[in-house]
């Protein structure tokens, strides 16, 4: 298959033609319960998760960023359905996350709904693990030296000392601003229904992926995965049935594929 190239076509068409063991890394948020037909497309989710596993490295991750509507006063429970049936697919639920976008739709007899959940698929166990640390630690040394047993006592230990570095590993909660400049600085997303941050997405390529590694996005949408993809140095490839949206990503990439890259 000819890489750094988005495929005009449905998903499936795309990943049947892959072999086994083919990808690294997918990073997509796919869409969900009917909320927007995406220019009057849809998608077959079991076939595809099936799909992911036959074509992801063993050791390789899917990212699947998703959340549920609310129907008749209901949540649909999609997110869930769906997490389930990529376990019965084969893969390990490696990190349920959450992407907290720091805006939501107004209540209706419920609580701000402002998340999606980030579900973190490995195929056996996670070969890559580029944990982000930028939680600034409100301690750097630990102060005392008892040890709480599994009976609840307290038991002296010699822990009393220890350095901590200035910053921790991040938390699986993820926070980004949605709207206005916070997608991207690329004018041009405005015209896709549902974009998702690029920050979201490079943390993501940054944490379960390695410089020259393949990351797919099978609902490659406005191209988000793919740039941030090529900017840290990772091959890529994608999916996108509306030709539309298709000649959007290629038109927003089109400036980054001629610049040298951030590394």
């Amino acid at each position: 298959m000819e890489l750094n190239k988005i495929y005009c076509e449905d998903c499936l068409e795309t990943l049947v033609r892959m072999p086994n063991g083919f990808l690294d890394l997918t990073v997509t948020s796919p869409p969900y319960d009917n909320l927007r037909g995406y220019n009057g497309y849809f998608f077959n989710f079991e076939s595809i998760a099936m799909e992911l596993f036959r074509v992801t490295k063993r050791g390789g991750v899917v990212v699947w960023i998703i959340g549920d509507a609310t129907i008749d006063g209901s949540e649909t429970g999609t997110s869930f359905k769906q997490a389930l049936y990529f376990m019965e697919c084969g893969f390990k639920l490696h990190d349920t996350m959450i992407y907290h976008r720091q805006s939501g739709n107004p209540p209706n007899k419920r609580y701000w709904q402002n998340f999606e959940y980030m579900f973190i698929f490995s195929k056996g166990d996670i070969s890559t693990h580029n944990l982000i640390k930028d939680r600034k630690n409100k301690y750097t040394t630990m102060g005392g030296d008892n040890v709480r047993q599994k009976d609840g006592s307290m038991k002296s230990g010699n822990r009393g000392g220890i350095k901590f570095d200035e910053y921790g590993w991040r938390e699986n909660i993820w926070y980004y601003g949605v709207g206005g400049g916070n997608m991207s600085k690329d004018k041009c997303v405005s015209n896709h229904p549902a974009v998702f941050p690029e920050d979201l997405a490079k943390d993501h390529i940054y944490s379960w992926s390695n410089e020259g590694d393949l990351v797919y996005d099978p609902f490659m949408g406005s191209g988000t995965t793919a740039k941030m993809a090529h900017i840290y140095k990772r091959n890529w490839i994608g999916s996108e049935i509306s030709q539309e949206y298709v000649d959007l990503a290629n038109k927003r990439l089109k400036p980054y594929l001629t610049q040298t890259t951030l590394f």
